[in-house]
This record gives structure tokens, sequence and C-alpha cells, in this order.
């Protein structure tokens, strides 16, 4: 999965998914990774994905960065039939506010557990 657009400067940027990393990572134009949203394996590997950080360097702040990495986290684990486990604050905002639009794509979401935040500690 790799998807490019156009960020709030107007720059071309490329979101892909790192499954080494267990990250989506979104780069600039010049391949820079700017930051990334991380995920693990949730208690059902097969089918969720527990989103625990989401980071852009600094030096790439204000350019909306953040918003494409978790949507288009958001869309591609859609797309798979992952349910999506939300513990970064950036993916607990975005379901809260469009969470039934998601759903109603077809994406699936589920609140975080005790077993989901132990796993985050363990393996973070």
């Amino acid at each position: 999965m790799v998807k490019t657009f156009e960020d709030k400067t107007g720059a071309e940027v490329t979101v892909s998914i790192n499954e080494a990393t267990r990250s989506y990572d979104i780069a600039v134009a010049d391949g820079t990774v700017a930051g990334h949203a991380y995920f693990l394996p949730g208690p059902d590997p097969e089918t969720e994905r527990i989103f625990h950080h989401t980071v852009v360097d600094e030096q790439f702040g204000g350019r909306g960065l953040s918003k494409f990495l978790v949507a288009e986290a958001l869309d591609d684990s859609r797309e798979r039939g992952i349910t999506v486990v939300p513990v970064c604050p950036l993916f607990v905002k975005k379901l809260q506010e469009a969470g039934d639009d998601y759903t109603a794509q077809g994406g699936k979401y589920r609140n975080a557990t005790g077993a989901d935040i132990d796993i985050v500690k363990s393996q973070a």
C-alpha cells in the first residue's frame, strides 16, 4: 500500500505501510521519512491492530502529516478487514469524531481493554 497526497504546503507526501517496523510511514518528496503511526498485533493477531503511537518529526510540523497517517492507517485497515484498537490519542480522537462514518464504510474498531494495554506495555 502506497498512496501519494499533497500536504498543506502543496508538497507531495507519500504514505506506505512498513511491516518490518509495524508502522505506517509518511515520507516527503525527497524520500525523507517524516513520521510514523505504530501498531502492534492485537489479541487476535490476524484480525486486529493496536495503534499505540503516532509521531511526526518537529521539522515537518504544521503540514497536517499526522492526519494523513491516521486517515490512511484507518483506510488500509478497513480495506484489509482489520479491527482497529485505538490507544494513541490521535486515533482515539479521530474515531470519536468519525467512528460512525468509519463503520458505515465497513471499518471496524473497538475500545482498548486492559489486555491491549498490556500488549503495548510488553512490546512497544
